[in-house]
């Protein structure tokens, strides 16, 4: 279980409260007014924005002492995060050793991942030679091959174009069932939550509540939220 009880993030005179509980293997959407601190909630938990106040758990463990890379959890960013010097295999392969030294049977785990994801036959590619699809791909294969129990995406498929997005939302789904990864998604699009997250944490005005049941949330949203959709 994820558990943030009580915490205080504080950025200049922007602050955001939270305290709240997320099972084991749930799948969560992260929706909200533009601003309202979205980015910096999954950022805490990843260890990039440190706390003000309270404690972010998880299974029972305090995640203030972890560095982010020690942290059990892998974080998709909107720009896929690829190093445009290496090939695929390469980036994906940081998933298992940031430096790199890989053995024979660890590269044959980076083409199963690549397999996994659609870019078989593409390990020697750069970054820059692939599709923004196929550097989403490039981005779930290295989560995938790093089979880290939390999963936090920040709107990495924002700038694709809908039929691309089911295929990543599908691809993200696929993962989750097969790692049990529990994941938070930031979206700003009620039917990418809708295909994917049962669960939504709702972050505006200064506060996460949540997590709702997405369906019965987005039929009534909170007043916030309700302006935000329009």
């Amino acid at each position: 279980m994820l558990q943030i009880d009580h915490a205080t993030l504080q950025n200049g005179s922007f602050q955001l409260q939270a305290d709240l509980a997320i099972a084991t293997g749930a799948r969560v959407a992260v929706m909200g007014p533009s601003g309202a601190g979205k980015s910096t909630l999954l950022a805490a938990i990843a260890g990039f924005q440190p706390l003000a106040g309270g404690s972010i758990r998880w299974i029972g463990q305090d995640l203030a002492a972890l560095a982010p890379g020690a942290r059990p959890l892998t974080m998709l960013f909107q720009d896929s995060n690829l190093f445009p010097h290496l090939t695929v295999a390469q980036n994906t392969g940081l998933g298992l050793r940031p430096d790199l030294r890989l053995s024979a049977a660890e590269w044959l785990r980076v083409e199963a991942a690549l397999g996994q994801v659609g870019l078989a036959g593409m390990a020697g590619r750069k970054p820059a030679a692939l599709s923004g699809g196929q550097q989403s791909r490039a981005a779930l294969a290295r989560a995938l091959i790093r089979a880290q129990p939390l999963l936090l995406l920040d709107e990495p498929f924002a700038a694709l174009g809908p039929a691309l997005t089911t295929e990543m939302l599908t691809l993200v789904g696929d993962i989750c069932a097969e790692t049990g990864a529990t994941l938070l998604m930031v979206t700003h699009h009620p039917a990418d939550a809708m295909a994917l997250t049962p669960e939504t944490l709702v972050v505006a005005d200064g506060t996460v509540t949540g997590p709702f049941a997405t369906d019965a949330l987005l039929v009534n949203p909170p007043p916030a939220l309700r302006r935000y959709l329009g």
